[in-house]
């Protein structure tokens, strides 16, 4: 192809100097205007193909199913190549934009000749004469533009930006072919409504794609290109009265040139422009699931995987077309908000939180808060809504987060597992503690605290002799502050920090007496993956929640796991042993899923903030529930949250039935299984001087009080229960069953 065929239509390929230097300068240059030769060098000596940057296109986000839940672009526009453009739609945009197309070299001299006849006689720019190759280059500049003077200049109603333009055109048609030049100015040209780009100009016209667009349709995008801000149908009757104009100019257009019959422009032009607007929200404000979103959002902006600068991570996101595949389960998800929303209201400045982490991965099934995602009216401070990330930590889009509470307690218990501790071990407790002596931080400083007064929480335990197990079950806080005095405070730290905790606000950890008391501020994410290694036997990873990305070429990158095995498997078993007794012995009592289950409640001191993390094989979950306008200065007494009244907001109470409902529908779909057991010739056989006794008298008096306070043995006990139809008879009693039918 050579600039020659660009002039073939006149058949006077050496009249071209002087026509286009009369034309072209006639409206602007006074006196002897431009010289033939210098014309006939400006289009014969071309420059090379004008520079094209990557087209900006949309980076979406999806679910582990494939379904989109959250886009981001600076244009919103999707890449397709022409063969996923129906061949009514390329008719339509050759008609109506450059009839001649197929015929030219990039420079259509007929209607060149006359615009710029119209030009001349109006002393200006007033009708455009550009060849669809012309056309496709002014876009190419306006988005290789990088400053504001660069875009004017692109867009510069002058000759001297029209003579740039047609040398450039003319060089266009030297490297491509006309196939290739109608899929990328298909692919770049504005039509309006946010739509950059065939692809999503069907989308957002007529929820279709590109390739089933029908004639109407084709033709109503294909006028839509030369005004695409006063035919913007998105913005009201009068503009798509001019769509439609615009669209039925098309359809003559085309029966004009024998690309349709008259009879099918008629028939076409009787119909309803038929538009089925399709809003195309972008960021994560209007994303499904907003939380999630600015979870992902924030790891690939602060990542330096994704870029070495923060400019190039934002541009990559913005504009780079990535399709970016999430561990986001819509199964589990719904399970958390739901459970939530049964609960806690938006409106309540009380909110509640939920990760949910899969063992032996870590990635992010769900997150789900209270308070829907977003600015409230009037950018008012307390309301249904909140602009952070209530989920997840700072880094992630989140504040500061709650004491963790008695979910700490876990890290202690693990300590003393991999120290040798048994399961019966333990010793005596008085009612109260002073931590004045015994605690070191990992630097080998004293941080013990002479001035704090430990007592055990309201409802959680208290003193006398209690075991690994009935210390843990019954969540008894000075037990715990003393079996970190005896395993060591630094080493719970360093057993806290191998499982991936760290503060909310990115701070160090306070290494204090009450670290096991769970003094740190936390985030639902971090404390769900930490207990999900528990369930993984001791393998923890870090919490993961893009699990592949593909770029706007094709390839694909995995994100694997990034996990290791921080706790022997065998004192990760002995931990969950004792966990699942939280449910049936201790602070859960009562609350089941209806399958093998471990967890820890956490209720804070004051009750600033509550807790409960846990987990089965196959799922971990974590649920905080706080004040938002501040723990200490509004704690959980006496509160309203939901349709509920609370005279104190323990773990037990709120956060563990979140929990219970939300794993239950979570795990619907997935078979229940069982935690391996612990090894008994190493865990087993312990001692605790006094618990057996007061274990004994602790049975009694249940035994009392259910007899209405007279004592049995227990086999009489049974008998008599059974005689007055008070309890259901246990096949398994030892003692004579009547023979016989059974009623």
């Amino acid at each position: 192809m050579t600039v020659l065929r660009s002039i073939g239509g006149l058949g006077l390929a050496g009249a071209l100097s002087g026509v286009l230097a009369a034309a072209l300068a006639a409206p602007v240059v006074s006196g002897g205007g431009l010289a033939a030769k210098n014309v006939a060098d400006t289009f014969v000596d071309l420059p090379p193909a004008p520079h094209e940057e990557p087209l900006a296109q949309v980076t979406r986000l999806l679910d582990k199913n494939g379904r989109q839940f959250a886009q981001f672009y600076e244009a919103n526009r999707t890449n397709v190549p022409l063969t996923a453009v129906a061949p009514v739609m390329r008719k339509a945009i050759v008609a109506i934009e450059d009839a001649r197309f197929y015929e030219h070299g990039g420079l259509d001299v007929r209607g060149t000749l006359r615009a710029l006849l119209t030009n001349t006689q109006a002393g200006g720019i007033r009708q455009g004469g550009s060849s669809l190759t012309q056309q496709l280059v002014k876009n190419i500049l306006v988005e290789s533009a990088r400053t504001d003077e660069e875009r004017d200049k692109a867009r510069a109603p002058n000759l001297a930006r029209k003579i740039t333009e047609l040398r450039y055109a003319l060089a266009l048609e030297e490297k491509y072919r006309k196939d290739e030049i109608l899929e990328k100015y298909l692919n770049i040209a504005y039509f309006g409504a946010g739509a950059h780009g065939v692809e999503a100009a069907a989308k957002r016209f007529f929820s279709v794609s590109a390739a089933e667009l029908t004639l109407g349709q084709a033709a109503t995008l294909a006028g839509a290109v030369r005004m695409p801000y006063s035919t913007d149908p998105s913005l009201g009757k009068s503009h798509q009265a001019r769509l439609l104009q615009r669209r039925n100019l098309v359809l003559d257009r085309m029966a004009g040139l024998g690309n349709i019959t008259r009879e099918q422009a008629e028939e076409a032009k009787r119909e309803p422009l038929g538009l089925r607007l399709r809003p195309e929200p972008g960021g994560c404000e209007q994303s499904d699931y907003p939380y999630y979103c600015l979870y992902v959002q924030r790891e690939l902006l602060t990542n330096p995987a994704f870029g070495s600068t923060p400019a190039q991570r934002r541009s990559k996101l913005m504009r780079g077309g990535l399709v970016i595949r999430t561990s986001l389960d819509p199964a589990a998800q719904r399970a958390a908000e739901q459970a939530i929303r049964r609960r806690v209201s938006p409106e309540d400045t009380e909110v509640a939180a939920e990760a949910m982490v899969e063992p032996g991965t870590g990635r992010i099934r769900a997150m789900a808060a209270s308070k829907r995602f977003g600015r409230n009216k009037g950018d008012r401070k307390n309301g249904p809504r909140t602009t952070f990330n209530l989920v997840a930590d700072v880094a992630h889009g989140g504040g500061q987060g709650f004491q963790a509470g008695s979910t700490f307690k876990v890290f202690t218990l693990a300590t003393a597992l991999k120290q040798g501790w048994r399961f019966r071990d333990g010793f005596r407790t008085p009612g109260e503690l002073v931590p004045s002596q015994g605690y070191r931080d990992c630097r080998g400083n004293p941080v013990n605290d002479p001035e704090t007064r430990i007592l055990n929480a309201s409802g959680e335990g208290s003193g006398g002799p209690h075991s690994i197990e009935t210390g843990t079950w019954q969540s008894v806080n000075i037990f715990y502050m003393m079996l970190e005095r005896k395993v060591g405070l630094c080493n719970v730290v360093k057993t806290a920090r191998s499982l991936g905790i760290a503060r909310a606000d990115g701070r160090p950890l306070r290494e204090v007496p009450t670290f096991t008391l769970g003094v740190n501020e936390m985030d639902p994410v971090t404390v769900a993956a930490a207990f999900a290694a528990f369930a993984a036997r001791g393998r923890y990873c870090r919490p993961l929640a893009i699990v592949e990305i593909t770029d706007r070429e094709g390839h694909r990158a995995s994100i694997p796991p990034a996990c290791e095995q921080v706790i022997d498997r065998q004192v990760a078993d002995a931990v969950n042993h004792v966990l699942t007794g939280v449910f049936d012995k201790g602070t859960m009592k009562g609350q089941s899923i209806g399958r093998p289950a471990a967890g820890k409640t956490g209720t804070n001191n004051g009750y600033t903030s509550a807790w409960f993390a846990g987990y089965t094989p196959d799922l971990a979950a974590a649920v905080s529930v706080g004040d938002i306008r501040g723990s200490y200065r509004f704690p959980l007494q006496g509160v309203q949250i939901g349709q509920e009244y609370y005279g104190a907001v323990q773990g037990a109470s709120l956060p563990g039935p979140i929990w219970v409902d939300s794993m239950q529908a979570a795990l619907r779909d997935t078979e229940p299984r069982g935690f391996p057991g612990p090894n008994m010739d190493r865990f087993g056989g312990g001692f605790t001087p006094g618990l057996e006794e007061e274990e004994r008298k602790r049975a009694e008096a249940e035994g009392r009080k259910r007899d209405g306070g007279v004592a049995f043995p227990q086999r009489h006990r049974r008998l008599f229960e059974w005689l007055l139809s008070q309890a259901p008879m246990d096949p398994d009693a030892h003692w004579p069953r009547r023979h016989g039918r059974d009623d």
